[in-house]
């Protein structure tokens, strides 16, 4: 199957009215919150780094409190998350360089966050998009696997898809359909099986025809 511009525009519409209305699953209540829980976030589920940001925010919610909590503290806080001592090492240091640089707030910029550790380009394009509203698509695992999987935008690396999907997805929609985008991957076009028989999708997947 020739995957078109028509068949990019065709799976968009799709998605869009699949799951339109779709919201992040991590649960946050300012910008410094949604970072944290965006690096705990990896290599572990959402519903896991909820659970642990719970009991977390309640002792410590600020990167003032974080660093008053300690190295140790803050390990066994998250420990449930994996990788918890390089999560809580790097949450340490960003926390210290947003007390030291940015008065204790997150920066809106993307080169700023970037440039805490732990913060890579996909988390820093979540916190641009979802606590700042600034259009950016954050290609983590399932963007990555739906892009390659449907041809709306093939690559190698995540950077690679970032910049194909920011060419064939209209700018004002990029934050929307990242998240259309993680929910397929979850609900659907899993990684081991995808759903391709309940799929609204499989007439214009050039995977799911190839099966």
């Amino acid at each position: 199957m020739r995957v078109t511009k028509k068949v990019k525009e065709e799976q968009l519409a799709i998605l869009e009215e699949t799951y339109r209305g779709a919201k992040p699953e991590l649960i946050f209540s300012n910008a410094f919150e949604l970072l944290i829980a965006v690096i705990l976030s990896a290599q572990c589920t959402d519903k896991r780094v909820n659970v642990t940001t719970a009991r977390l925010f309640q002792k410590a919610a600020t990167p003032e409190a974080i660093l008053a909590l300690g190295l140790a503290q803050l390990e066994d806080e998250i420990r449930d998350c994996g990788l918890f001592r390089n999560k809580a090492k790097n949450i340490m240091a960003a926390c210290q360089i947003l007390c030291e640089k940015f008065g204790g707030q997150v920066p809106d910029s993307f080169a700023d966050l970037e440039s805490l550790p732990g913060v890579g380009r996909k988390t820093a394009n979540v916190v641009m998009s979802v606590a700042f509203h600034h259009p950016a698509i954050a290609v983590d695992t399932h963007v990555f696997r739906i892009s390659n999987r449907l041809k709306l935008a093939t690559g190698t690396t995540p950077l690679e898809v970032e910049k194909e999907l920011q060419r064939v997805i209209p700018r004002a929609k990029w934050s929307d359909a990242h998240h259309w985008l993680i929910w397929h991957g979850r609900k659907i076009c899993k990684a081991r099986k995808p759903l391709c028989g309940t799929c609204p999708l499989a007439d214009v997947c050039p995977s799911a025809l190839a099966e």
